[in-house]
């Protein structure tokens, strides 16, 4: 019999990827989501992605939950074999109260395992993310890797990290109080890639500034990278693989600067008026003065990442995608969808 994923988080942009390949490994899929509205939405935009179109009908199913409540938790989870953690709120501007992208991101991870663990759900895989890893000091002698965690301290950590961060940690101290729970977690970097239907995030949103010629110039700053394809290949994995229990998986693999990104999108519509020169940082320090937005890039400007990825294909048997192709998939997306 099929075992039955919780899915949380279910119109996401990653969620959908992970839905899709669970669907085609044999899982039964129960997404959750807000709005109920967006159920066939998101079972239209995940069947191209499907081998089996009928998928979509016959073992994806759709439950209405909030992670700021603690109505029908219980219900969504009854019956199910494994809890898939995805939701967490990813905001593009950082908020003035950083409580406001923190209080969801903890309370709504120990929401979903409280109720995981009442209905004796034994199998987590949860979303995280490299913030909750590289903002501190780098390690001497070696890149970021799943043995760092980001310093809450650290100059220039952002709302967003924090919340990673702490609802991490939040699992983890969960699963140790709690260990008849098996825990795995996946940290994506940067994730780019086709969105399927009408999936938006904020590295979307990033490729969208660009085509939109915002910025005259961009700053010096860059991501370490990924294709959305591979990051939900990295969760089916972690949940079907052997001897990753109890640990983290970076899912990452190339450094690209928002410049590179913009050459690449330049390149590919030469007709679109692209914005590819490089912005000088004493401007930059300028424009913060009166642009919070800006400001919080400051203390990361120039500054490039190494990041392993070596854990996920050693263990996970991961071959990444490169991320320049990933770069230009979205970037079609966000034309197709006349955004720009």
């Amino acid at each position: 019999m099929a075992q039955t994923v919780l899915l949380t988080g279910v119109t996401g942009f990653i969620a959908r990827h992970i839905a899709a390949r669970l669907l085609d490994q044999g899982f039964v899929v129960r997404g959750t989501l807000r709005d109920p509205g967006r159920a066939q939405e998101v079972r239209d935009g995940i069947r191209p992605a499907l081998t089996d179109a009928d998928a979509p009908e016959e073992r994806l199913s759709f439950v209405p939950l909030d992670l700021s409540r603690d109505e029908g938790w219980d219900e969504a989870m009854a019956g199910a074999d494994v809890l898939m953690h995805t939701a967490s709120p990813f905001p593009f501007t950082q908020p003035k109260d950083e409580a406001e992208v923190i209080r969801p991101a903890v309370d709504g991870t120990l929401r979903a395992f409280e109720a995981a663990q009442r209905a004796g759900v034994r199998r987590v895989v949860m979303t995280s993310s490299t913030v909750s890893v590289v903002n501190k000091t780098p390690p001497e002698g070696r890149p970021f890797d799943e043995r760092d965690w980001s310093d809450l301290e650290h100059p220039g950590i952002t709302p967003y990290a924090k919340s990673k961060t702490l609802a991490e940690r939040a699992a983890w101290e969960f699963t140790e109080a709690n260990p008849e729970m098996a825990l795995t977690i996946v940290n994506p970097g940067f994730v780019l890639g086709p969105p399927l239907g009408d999936s938006w995030n904020t590295s979307l949103g990033v490729i969208e500034r660009i085509l939109q010629a915002k910025d005259p110039m961009l700053p010096r700053f860059g991501f370490t990278s990924v294709d959305v394809r591979d990051v939900a290949e990295a969760h089916v994995r972690a949940l079907t693989g052997d001897g990753t229990v109890g640990k983290r998986f970076l899912a990452v693999n190339e450094w690209i600067w928002f410049v590179e990104m913009a050459q690449l999108i330049k390149d590919t519509w030469p007709e679109r008026k692209v914005p590819t020169k490089q912005a000088p940082d004493l401007l930059l320090k300028a424009i913060a003065l009166f642009d919070p937005s800006v400001r919080q890039l400051l203390p990361d400007l120039g500054k490039q990442q190494a990041v392993s990825n070596r854990r996920a294909q050693d263990e996970l048997g991961m071959t990444f995608r490169p991320v320049r192709p990933a770069v230009i998939d979205s970037a079609e997306a966000v034309i197709a969808a006349g955004r720009v």
